[in-house]
């Protein structure tokens, strides 16, 4: 199984809290499309599995004209085996969403969207600077379900600075009552380099606390649990049947090829490639010199155990011991005892048919956990 990623590095504005590659400008937007599909054509053979699983990430791949998405898969479909696609996913935005765009995504193949609402809280989304309003998340979401797309997923945000829990509250009630058969939550963090990092050096910006926003996690997983959502990974829920396939994929160590101004990508194996980020340097790398185009890493036996523990433990699958035994020939039992007698002892994991998994109490302290068994 692998997959393909599109990272589509584009936005009408800058969310305040955003750290990942994108632009506000569109004028390099034709050359990026265009050094995608050349891309596409250079790493061909990269893949040597079918592909079963499609992404459109960004950034906003809502941004994309028809054509431009349309293009971009076929050239897809002309160098990849896609005959076992399963999942083609789109993140949109909200304000993106239309009855005409709905009607030509579903006739482009793609079968499930990702909707950023973030929030159903006037202030919270004027604070993160969305460029919808609360009204347009719901219209969007039954406008999607109108059109035949059963399978959606919406993102909320939680932890953001209030006086008490009652936003989160509401806004989870507002985001079951949509009956949608994903839920994508993260915590808000507060980066150097986005708008709320420079506000809270200047003191114009309180982030909330580390317990708030464990409270508000807490609520989350007991909300969609009671729900009928299964807590598939840290911050990821859904009804049975709904997971999402592709990011499964990444988080069970899967090949997948990454396209586009700072997309990565990884074998399956050992070696990882990390595509440029920034658009002019990615466009000129593409016309004048690809040996700029990405960097690539080999993994040492290392890399690849701390990186297994890393994404493996986030999972309700957890970390199978049997491939670390024969993969990279670590005894993770043997040679981290003391750490994992402490972590069991403050109720944090647990050991099952071979699988070193997180308790619900040990899921807030996941990266530390993972750091710490770290070789």
């Amino acid at each position: 199984m692998s997959g393909i990623y599109f990272h589509i590095p584009f936005c009408k504005q800058a969310c305040h809290y955003c750290d990942f590659h994108f632009s506000t400008s569109m004028k390099l937007k034709n050359n990026v499309v265009e050094g995608m599909l050349w891309e596409l054509d250079f790493q061909k053979e990269y893949l040597r599995e079918n592909i079963e699983t499609i992404y459109f990430g960004g950034g906003t791949p809502s941004i994309l004209s028809i054509q431009e998405l349309e293009t971009l898969l076929d050239r897809v479909h002309k160098n990849f085996d896609t005959s076992q696609v399963k999942e083609l996913t789109l993140e949109a935005n909200p304000d993106d969403i239309t009855k005409e765009k709905l009607t030509a995504w579903k006739k482009l193949g793609i079968n499930r969207l990702s909707i950023g609402l973030q929030s159903f809280y006037g202030p919270h989304l004027t604070l993160m600077n969305r460029a919808h309003n609360a009204q347009e998340s719901l219209n969007a979401v039954k406008m999607s379900q109108d059109h035949g797309f059963d399978n959606l997923t919406i993102d909320l945000i939680y932890g953001i600075p209030f006086k008490d829990h009652s936003i989160w509250h509401k806004d989870l009630e507002t985001a079951l009552s949509l009956e949608v058969p994903h839920i994508s939550s993260y915590c808000l963090t507060v980066e150097d380099k986005t708008a709320l990092g420079v506000w809270a050096k200047k003191g114009k910006f309180k982030p909330a606390d580390d317990e708030f926003g464990a409270e508000q996690f807490e609520h989350l997983v007991s909300k969609l649990k009671s729900n009928g959502y299964e807590h598939y990974e840290i911050s990821n829920f859904a009804k049975p049947g709904f997971y999402s396939q592709h990011n499964s994929a990444y988080w069970k160590g899967k090949p997948y090829l990454g396209i586009g101004p700072g997309a990565h990508s990884f074998d399956g194996k050992t070696s990882r490639q990390f595509n440029v980020s920034n658009n002019s340097k990615y466009v000129k790398a593409i016309e004048q010199d690809q040996l700029l185009l990405f960097d690539k890493e080999d993994l040492s036996r290392e890399d690849g155990i701390n990186e297994y523990l890393l994404t493996t433990l986030r999972t309700i699958w957890g970390c199978d011991l049997s491939v670390l035994k024969e993969k990279y020939q670590f005894d993770l039992l043997v040679e981290m005892k003391t750490e994992l007698e402490r972590f069991h002892q403050q109720e944090w994991i647990v050991v099952e048919n071979n699988h070193l998994k997180l308790s619900e109490k040990g899921k807030l302290f996941a990266d530390q956990i993972a750091s710490e068994l770290f070789v």
